[in-house]
């Protein structure tokens, strides 16, 4: 219960900083300084207010200098790293592959609510997660998690290729963008991680739960067929599914053949 407390506290203050990246990364702002302050007034939040999640209740979701609001984006994202460090903790208890998992999770998270606001996936930080998980995936996972570096490769390059091919032939048909290049280097890094074999599943549940989503959502705004949902979020929640539930999914899907 302890470790499982503490676990969850680590999770809540890593999402703490995931917060800065969300916001700062697009701007291509320094995530170390200067510290954190409130968007409205400027005023540097304190140590006593900067506590993951409990500050926010006990401001009831304001600054404590000018009143503005805080968005609830911030304890929503220190909730959900929070939760994901425990599960993967009682999953892979305290293991390398249990860090380097949550540190996959983490650069997830920070690129879903990037493309949520702006609809970009910033190169800083699948460029070097393609060989960081890539190289962590074939030497540093505790089996059975290790993938065979020619499962990893090809994860990769099929990953990319899938999206690339995707985007080009929609672009040559309909003269316009249809999915941007961080999509492509963002799959490229989930296949480089989980090798090609997970492909099958984060295609399947990216593709499904998006077209769920984007129609509804068109709907709800009378948009048409042009309206824009970013991707990435979808793939990121479809390699963290598989992360708990692949295993169980090719399983089942060995069995129907």
């Amino acid at each position: 219960m302890f470790l499982n407390l503490f676990v969850f506290v680590f999770g809540a203050v890593v999402g703490s900083f995931l917060n800065v990246c969300i916001f700062r990364l697009p701007s291509e702002a320094s995530i170390v300084k200067p510290r954190s302050q409130c968007p409205y007034c400027h005023h540097p939040i304190r140590n006593c207010d900067n506590i993951p999640l409990i500050s926010f209740i006990i401001l009831r979701g304001r600054c404590r200098d000018c009143g503005g609001k805080i968005s609830w984006r911030y304890p929503l994202v220190e909730l959900i790293t929070a939760l994901l460090a425990l599960l993967l903790f009682l999953k892979f208890s305290l293991t390398l592959s249990f860090l380097i998992f949550f540190i996959f999770t983490a650069v997830l998270i920070v690129i879903t609510f990037i493309d949520l606001d702006h609809q970009i996936i910033p190169d800083i930080l699948t460029l070097p997660g393609i060989p960081i998980f890539f190289l962590a995936a074939i030497f540093l996972l505790d089996r059975p998690w290790k993938i065979p570096w020619l499962e990893a490769l090809l994860g990769l390059l099929i990953g990319g290729g899938i999206l690339f091919l995707i985007a080009f032939v929609y672009e040559l048909i309909s003269k316009r963008e249809g999915m941007g290049g961080g999509d492509i280097k963002l799959l490229a890094m989930i296949g480089g991680f989980f090798g090609w074999k997970s492909l099958i599943f984060i295609l399947l549940f990216s593709s499904f739960s998006g077209a769920i989503v984007g129609i509804t959502a068109m709907i709800i705004k009378k948009q048409d067929m042009k309206y824009a949902v970013p991707f990435g979020p979808f793939l990121s929640a479809a390699a963290v599914a598989y992360l708990f539930w692949g295993d169980t999914f090719m399983r089942l899907l060995v069995r129907g053949y």
